[in-house]
């Protein structure tokens, strides 16, 4: 496959998919994918699954929608890790006609975050309410646009009319929130591809890396005793402040040279104490606290060493203090396993996608890495070139503030439909 020179304008059939991607209906998918409530872990991911499973078939693509077996997922070594409880789990993939592997993939999650404090939220979170060109709502910018986006390119290709000599492919998996268990059983399934853009919003870069993130517990124990005689016991409140400010000192010690994909990014690999639970009852000295987190694991370090990391500096606070010496903070690892994971540099790939961006009429888009996990870390795995490019500012995900430009969702999907056309070899 010969690609076209950098900033070549589109082809007589890149144009013809062009002109058969349906901008209404782009946003109708949109608005009614935002009005599924599908949070980690929920029934209703299963049925955005099967919402999208119908669209795929009319779109002519071959739908292979399965029942996950989570025991096997679970007993397997390379198992990523889970948070939310849930008792199914739901595969979807769709591939165009052809034969040989997918010349390129475009992957997302249907799995969206609570919705928190609702009072919070100026829109109600699932009405997918639009105004003033954006549309509002959990999951629309992470990442039911990105969802949006890759059945517009496949439905573009299908009633365009334009042969190909490689099949298209769309992953759409659960639970990518909470480790990545969507993903992990797709793969597990055989399902691969040439190439991988995973749809998540990136505010109009391509994101060839992803740092990593790892969930941890901290027990700190302390001695109770009653409130008016304090000095007899050991607040274990106070105890986690010693630890805290080991925790900030790492932070420091592990930002102090990212990689230059980071640029601009003061903080990549951040350290956050997210809850803190201590004591039960007010007048009495807490015996226990309890504080759970997410530690960022950087480019290239494995789960296991940025682990260590956190449990060393701990470890070493607790040897600087007579009550932890003798009574040591408990560290564990619940929850999903984030590793990092990167596009190989120099990577042709990059470019292609760039091309495809340029060549609908948009600048040139920047290349850098997020600081937070993703399903990236998996394909690329399994030796799969990947990156994330997709509409939406990740500023808002997971916020009360949850919405995104509808000129941004088909500016998207009109770059990857000319990338999906010279990908898979259109004529």
């Amino acid at each position: 496959m010969s690609a076209p020179p950098p900033g070549h304008p589109p082809s007589d059939v890149e144009r013809r998919v062009l002109d058969a991607l349906d901008e209404a209906e782009l946003v109708d998918t949109l608005t009614a994918l935002v009005r599924v409530p599908s949070i980690t872990g929920s029934a209703e991911e299963g049925e955005a699954q099967r919402l999208l499973g119908g669209w795929y078939e009319d779109a002519g693509l071959e739908v292979d929608l399965w029942s996950e077996d989570l025991d096997a997922l679970r007993a397997d070594p390379g198992f990523p890790g889970t948070e939310a409880p849930r008792d199914e789990a739901w595969g979807l993939v769709g591939t165009t006609p052809g034969e040989g592997d997918p010349a390129l993939v475009l992957q997302g999650h249907v799995d969206v975050v609570p919705v928190g404090d609702l009072w919070s939220w100026a829109h109600d979170p699932f009405a997918a309410t639009v105004e003033d060109g954006r549309l509002h709502g959990r999951g629309a910018c992470d990442m039911k646009a990105g969802l949006a986006v890759n059945l517009a390119v496949a439905r573009a290709m299908h009633r365009s009319g334009v042969r190909t000599e490689r099949p298209l492919a769309l992953h759409s998996v659960v639970g990518e929130e909470d480790g990545g268990l969507g993903a992990f059983a797709t793969l597990r399934r055989g399902h691969l591809g040439e190439a991988v853009v995973i749809t998540e919003p990136t505010g109009g870069r391509l994101l060839t890396a992803n740092a990593g993130a790892l969930t941890f517990r901290i027990e700190v124990p302390g001695r109770a005793t009653h409130g008016s005689t304090r000095l007899e016991g050991q607040s274990a409140v106070e105890s986690f402040v010693l630890v805290h400010e080991a925790l900030r000192a790492l932070e420091t010690a592990r930002n102090a040279d990212a990689d230059p994909l980071f640029e601009g990014n003061p903080l990549p690999y951040a350290i956050t104490v997210g809850t803190v639970r201590a004591g039960d009852w007010a007048s009495s000295v807490p015996d226990l606290l309890v504080a759970e987190g997410r530690l960022g694991v950087a480019l290239g370090e494995s789960t296991r060493a940025a682990a260590a990391d956190l449990e060393r500096a701990v470890a070493e606070a607790a040897a600087g203090d007579p009550w932890l010496r003798d009574h040591p903070p408990r560290v564990s690892w619940p929850g999903g396993r984030f590793a990092s994971g990167r596009l190989p540099a120099g990577h042709p790939f990059a470019d292609e996608v760039a091309d495809a961006v340029e060549a609908v009429g948009a600048g040139r888009p920047g290349v850098g890495a997020a600081p937070y996990g993703s399903d990236l870390r998996l394909y690329a795995g399994e030796g799969v070139p990947t990156l994330q490019y997709g509409p939406g500012d990740v500023r808002l995900a997971h916020s009360t503030r949850e919405s995104v430009a509808l000129d941004e969702v088909v500016g998207v999907a009109r770059a990857l439909a000319v990338l999906a056309a010279r990908r898979l070899g259109a004529h």
